[in-house]
């Protein structure tokens, strides 16, 4: 909300047309609208103050905020300490958010250098759910509502090894100052809207693929089943014919990208599951049933793979992907003219090649 303007509070003359009322005759009279407001720094105000508060701690520069990971004064919010927090000023004394609640909180965040890369006057999350790093994740549900905290993350409580293109370089620690706005019940349990929960979805969703191209396939499986959740949660009214289109299809595609993430992490049974999940909705899509014909085939059943790749092939006849795998399948299925009618058959099909299964961000295709 923006400050009182320059001079004080807003004015409202009375009369109009020039012309006197009453006693006071051309006297004019103005009456000021009540502060019921809390004044809120002004955006260059605040990071004065931030910075203020910085050089406090330590002096931006080649030190960096090395020491800070071993000074006193903070505590240690995992055993690694490489997350650590110090209070600037104590809540309100209200409850800590619980599991599942929605928080609102103001960030700000620096670099050792003193840049600063985050400045959101309102992020709203749920801890837990992966939609923050992971300083945020831990740090906020320490705190109450009102209290304003530092949280000081090495870059496994960051953005990681990689960094954040293009203003978080590769392993960069950063400082985080947070306040906590609010704290309210979690939509999942609450009756929303088709559109809301068509909207929750999607963003869990994009930051399941988030996490996936970063190669944390086990955050991206997380906000896959969290989507899940959202699409499945209860609705405020029943929805449309277009919506309920729209919820079934955005259920495959988290389904779909659940088993390529399950498949990165070396559970074949989970993404068999996750692919027969989402071919119980729709029994025609291409995605599911090539990642099905490639497990069917791994596990040596062959004649479903068959039947599955064929399919897929039917739907999508220019695909080389699955022409290759099932060139391959029925081949191996074909014993060798010249062969002993006693040799065995060759072992089962090996794992489909890396770039078999199209990865999550594809979906956005579909």
């Amino acid at each position: 909300m923006p400050g009182p303007s320059p001079g004080g509070s807003p004015e409202r003359e009375s009369g109009s047309g020039g012309r006197p009322r009453g006693p006071g005759g051309d006297r004019r009279v103005r009456f000021r609208l009540p502060h019921t407001a809390i004044s809120v720094p002004s955006v260059r105000e605040e990071e004065r103050l931030f910075y203020r508060r910085l050089e406090a701690l330590a002096s931006p520069g080649p030190g960096g905020f090395g020491p800070l990971f071993a000074a006193d004064g903070w505590s240690d919010l995992t055993e690694d300490r490489l997350l650590r927090k110090r209070v600037v000023r104590d809540g309100q004394g209200g409850p800590r958010p619980r599991p599942g609640q929605e928080v609102s909180v103001k960030v700000l965040g620096a670099l050792e250098d003193g840049g600063l890369v985050e400045r959101d006057p309102r992020l709203t999350f749920v801890p837990g759910h992966g939609d923050v790093v992971q300083a945020l994740e831990l740090g906020v549900p320490t705190m109450q509502p009102g209290e304003v905290s530092f949280f000081l993350a090495a870059f496994p409580y960051g953005y990681g090894r990689p960094g954040r293109e293009p203003d978080v370089p590769p392993e960069a620690p950063l400082l985080f100052e947070v306040t906590l706005l609010e704290v309210r019940d979690g939509p999942d349990s609450q009756p929303l809207p088709p559109a809301a929960r068509l909207c929750l979805g999607s963003q869990r969703r994009e930051r399941g693929n988030f996490h996936f191209a970063r190669g944390d396939f086990a955050a991206a499986l997380h906000s896959y089943r969290l989507a899940l959740r959202a699409l499945d949660g209860p609705t405020a009214a029943p929805p449309g014919p277009q919506e309920e289109e729209e919820l079934r299809e955005q259920r495959v595609k988290c389904l779909n990208n659940c088993a390529a993430a399950e498949l990165k992490l070396e559970r074949a049974g989970e993404a068999l599951a996750a692919c027969e999940a989402a071919l119980r909705i729709s029994p025609d899509n291409g995605r599911a049933l090539l990642r099905r014909g490639q497990l069917l085939a791994q596990q040596g059943r062959d004649a479903e793979a068959e039947l599955d790749l064929r399919r897929a092939l039917q739907l999508d006849p220019a695909s080389k992907v699955i022409h290759a795998e099932l060139s391959w399948l029925v081949k191996r299925r074909s014993p060798p003219a010249c062969a002993d009618p006693q040799e065995p058959r060759q072992g089962p099909m090996p794992p489909p090649s890396p770039g078999a299964p199209a990865p999550p961000a594809a979906e956005e295709e579909a």
